[in-house]
């Protein structure tokens, strides 16, 4: 009657038996299986490693140019079912799985599960999950086991209440940091400076806090690595710094209208000196006493994806509200500017060039994360670039075409921006001009 997914514990297990089964006949049956075989995750089939044999090579020799893409190719649109005020898992899906290089690690079946028990890895899952999507079947897929998974690992999200997009994203991101490695290995890889799996190496930037004295003027840094940036929004609880329209104009493409707040706005009010005032003072190693002091963040590495995150939901003792305030992001970003290597004190602010010239510090939009309704009510969707200038608009089960114009004339609660260089790719320009010289 409601439409709802049950669960059926009868059923599950007449499954796992058969299963069991199957896997026992598939062993007895099989005669050719070499050491280097590999579990599928979760699946229990095995299968052996892929090399190219030598036609291959030389197919590939005469086909050398990779095939074109055309605007109607649709492989990777794929709507995802509804579980029940699920639409905050599945925006945050549709963005991950068009995230460039995470894609790529996955469709080429880069994860090795080490995990005592495949069966909870959360990478298994998702492995699976980038298969089904870019499988090409048109049908909406059911991400029941990738919710029932969730509910395992972070069980402030288990059950069908409307949860919160940037949480889930975030406890998402941790699991899957803890699992790429297995449960001990992850343990010990809790430091995300210390981690090399696939989440950190995309996710991961590391932000500068300068704390300095106002005595002496010492300075006291520290740095810490973060997956996301939130962003505080005028009309706040806390009091937003005025933009001055004239400097802004030409800043990342962004034109200023009188009244419009943009995404620059908002990282150079995150960027800005804050006095920290007479009551949190903090001991100066160089004075050995207790000081007044200012706090500046920066940032000191930047990721290969940057997740801004619009603080639009506020609770506070006195009210719980959402604030709708229109910001302004544009379609490529240059986050040279909020650098700490590039950072240069103007009465204690950063001055922000027109054009840095720099674009291995440059981004390009490619998901964006909309929430429509009230803080009690309300439904999560997102647009997500297919591949060029080709957005769609992700709403659960239903996936339409959408326009550059609807994309940035949207409310924006989650930004994703991917590097338009990579950083191995810059090394090696570089280590390519040294050698020109």
């Amino acid at each position: 009657m409601c439409k709802d997914y049950v669960y059926d514990k009868d059923i599950e297990q007449i499954a796992k038996e058969e299963q069991r089964e199957a896997l026992k006949l598939q062993a007895s049956t099989s005669t050719e299986v070499s050491h280097q075989q590999c579990a599928v995750p979760g699946l229990g089939e095995k299968y052996p490693t892929w090399e190219t044999t030598k036609p291959e090579l030389e197919l590939l020799g005469h086909n050398p140019r990779r095939r074109r893409i055309a605007s109607s190719f649709t492989t990777g649109l794929r709507g995802l079912i509804n579980l029940g005020n699920t639409c905050f898992m599945n925006c945050i899906v549709q963005a991950l799985t068009h995230t460039p290089i995470l894609r790529d690690f996955f469709l080429s079946d880069r994860h090795r599960c080490e995990m005592p028990s495949p069966e909870l890895c959360l990478v298994c899952e998702m492995s699976s999950l980038f298969r089904e999507l870019y499988s090409g079947n048109p049908s909406p897929h059911v991400p029941y086991k990738l919710l029932h998974l969730v509910w395992i690992h972070a069980r402030h999200l288990a059950g069908y209440r409307q949860q919160d997009a940037h949480e889930f994203l975030i406890a998402a991101l941790d699991v899957l940091h803890r699992h790429c490695k297995g449960d001990d290995v992850g343990k010990a890889a809790n430091n995300p400076n210390h981690c090399n799996c696939i989440i950190d190496q995309i996710f991961t930037g590391g932000l500068q806090s300068d704390v300095t004295c106002q005595a002496c003027h010492g300075v006291s840094t520290t740095i810490d690595p973060c997956w996301d940036i939130s962003l505080d929004l005028p009309g706040s609880c806390t009091s937003f710094w005025p933009m001055s329209p004239g400097r802004e104009s030409s800043v990342n493409g962004e034109s200023h209208i009188p009244g419009i707040t943009t995404l620059t706005d908002c990282l150079r009010r995150f960027t800005r000196p804050e006095h920290l005032g007479s009551s949190a003072k903090i001991k100066c190693g160089s004075c050995q006493s207790y000081q007044e002091s200012t706090k500046q963040l920066t940032m000191n590495k930047l990721p290969v994806v940057a997740c801004f995150h619009f603080k639009r939901f506020e609770h506070s003792a006195k009210q719980r509200r959402k604030i709708t305030t229109y910001i302004s992001f544009p379609l490529e970003l240059d986050m040279t500017p909020f650098m700490a290597s590039s950072k240069e004190r103007m009465n204690g602010q950063l001055q922000l060039p027109t054009n840095s010239g720099n674009n291995e510090n440059k981004y390009s939009l490619f998901a964006v994360v909309n929430h429509q309704g009230t803080l009690e009510s309300g439904h999560y969707t997102s647009f997500i670039c297919h591949h060029k200038d080709q957005w769609f608009k992700c709403d659960d089960a239903v996936i339409t075409k959408a326009s550059i114009k609807d994309v940035l004339d949207s409310e924006g609660y989650l930004l994703f921006y991917h590097k338009q260089v990579l950083e191995h790719e810059s090394e090696k320009v570089k280590e390519m001009n040294t050698q020109a010289y």
